[in-house]
């Protein structure tokens, strides 16, 4: 109830951008869901791929240039299963028509993209949430708290390596081209460091390394003074691949828990956005983090290539 009023709330009118796998497997259906949410319409490229997915979940389709722009009318907030740098320009437009953003992660993949969607956030004074899984899935968005409020940690090590691209593998995320162009670093090195800098401070200093594949390895020195290693790849042997995620300190060792599935964090990160569009307060994981991440992100990358 709204305490002022006295009546409910009216659901914020969330639209969503994407039909590909990521849209249909957990944005769609954790909108649709969500009590407070009313899904406004999906927009798709394909015609046909944008019925498809609005018909499934009984909303509206939208295609084309002018369906955004229908869609961003229709609509409290956008949110963003759209290649990184075909979000970036998109999540600028719906900004600056005034409607808050729920991105995927990495932002963008160029400075200046990440860098134009932060600045227009800002200046139209719009919510924004970037959607590393680890920071709102509840059983891990709890232990991150902790391990934040508990301090001394000396250092730390995560390790995300996926199989999709191993020998035999028949996940459809495979098919992505930017995925499969920026490799494990881009699309798991978010997560890892959205869990990293929150507990043991800002990256001060990172050294990056090429492994096997499309493995890249860090070397991370906090503002804390505490000091990481991460390792990240996407074509593991299906043998080989897990994350883990370690701190260790005067308190001893904390190990990450396993947490329920990317739709139940994608749920946490639309709350995320309600209440950061109820009380004006930035969140933490926003377009600014999400600039951050592609800032060091595009370090890492320049590193491992030479």
């Amino acid at each position: 109830m709204d305490s002022a009023a006295g009546t409910t709330a009216a659901p914020l009118r969330i639209g969503l951008l994407g039909t590909g796998p990521w849209a249909r497997n957990t944005q769609a259906p954790a909108l649709a869901a969500h009590p407070g949410v009313e899904l406004s319409g999906v927009w798709g490229r394909r015609a046909e791929a944008a019925d498809a997915l609005a018909t499934a979940h009984g909303t509206r389709a939208y295609t084309g240039e002018e369906g955004i722009d229908a869609l961003l009318e229709a609509s409290d907030a956008v949110a963003f299963a759209l290649p990184p740098d075909v979000q970036a320009p998109l999540a600028v437009r719906a900004a600056r028509a005034g409607r808050h953003i729920l991105m995927d992660k990495p932002v963008a993949t160029t400075v200046d993209g990440a860098r134009a969607v932060a600045d227009a956030v800002a200046e139209a004074g719009v919510a924004s949430i970037v959607f590393c899984t680890l920071r709102f899935a509840p059983e891990t968005a709890a232990w991150i708290a902790e391990q934040t409020a508990l301090g001394g940690w000396f250092t730390a090590r995560a390790q995300w390596l996926g199989s999709l691209y191993a020998e035999g593998s028949t996940s459809e995320y495979a098919d992505s081209p930017w995925r499969r162009e920026k490799g494990g670093l881009w699309d798991v090195g978010p997560h890892a460091l959205s869990v990293l800098i929150p507990v043991l401070g800002d990256v001060e200093h990172l050294t990056a390394a090429p492994g096997p594949a499309d493995t890249t390895h860090l070397i991370l020195r906090h503002s804390s003074g505490a000091s990481s290693t991460v390792t990240l790849g996407l074509s593991a042997p299906r043998g080989a691949a897990g994350v883990e995620i370690e701190f260790r300190g005067e308190h001893g060792t904390a190990s990450a828990p396993g947490w329920d599935g990317a739709e139940t964090a994608f749920r946490g990160a639309v709350d995320a956005l309600a209440e950061t569009v109820r009380t004006g307060v930035p969140h933490a994981c926003d377009a600014r983090f999400g600039r951050h991440l592609t800032e060091l992100l595009v370090a890492a990358e320049t590193q491992a290539r030479v």
